[in-house]
């Protein structure tokens, strides 16, 4: 390799280390990892059903399937969709989740604050229901209380966690090092090839 090819390599190395390039390649993989955990998070948050009321007819009186295989029973409206808490993920407020609108994992994670704390990055990733940590560690309820939204009565003392935030925090640590080490190699090829 002559001297002036070597000048070349060392000028291309000084020029991508620069300090606002690193900032950028460190915060990107933030968010990336972020978007990551945010899709395996949400796969595993459960989902509810919603909330439904009895269709009324004009009178007054309870509506009924005529035909069908639900001949006979009730008919039911829905009030809201299932699935506040997983949309609770990426909604900036607990009405924006319960409002139903779309998810898109990308763009919540593009839009989240990256951390400087001396040599280490952070994101801070909450979920905006007020009922999600119960989901995630589980929760006490008293047995033989009739909860009407339930149409039942409770029969355990304790309801065991979901623990999706904890699972997914794990499995994306395992995976993190080959995620990074992916894109930091191919970061270093785009410089060096320029």
């Amino acid at each position: 390799m002559s001297r002036n090819a070597l000048l070349d390599f060392k000028r291309k190395i000084d020029q991508m280390a620069s300090a606002q390039e690193m900032q950028e390649l460190y915060e990107s993989c933030c968010k990336e990892l972020a978007a990551r955990f945010l899709r395996k998070v949400m796969k595993r948050t459960p989902v509810g059903k919603g909330s439904f009321e009895v269709e009324r007819d004009n009178a007054g009186g309870v509506k009924t399937y005529q035909k069908g295989k639900r001949k006979g029973q009730v008919k039911l409206k829905r009030i809201t969709n299932g699935g506040t808490l997983r949309r609770g993920w990426t909604a900036k407020t607990y009405q924006e989740a319960k409002g139903g609108t779309s998810l898109d994992v990308t763009s919540a994670a593009e839009s989240l604050r990256v951390a400087r704390k001396g040599r280490f990055y952070e994101i801070t990733i909450t979920n905006v229901v007020p009922y999600a940590s119960f989901v995630e560690l589980g929760h006490r309820q008293e047995p033989g209380r009739f909860v009407p939204v339930l149409g039942k009565r409770l029969k355990n003392g304790w309801v065991e966690g979901q623990f999706m935030m904890k699972i997914s925090a794990e499995e994306l640590a395992r995976e993190a090092p080959d995620i990074l080490r992916k894109r930091f190699k191919a970061w270093l090829e785009a410089k060096l090839n320029t």
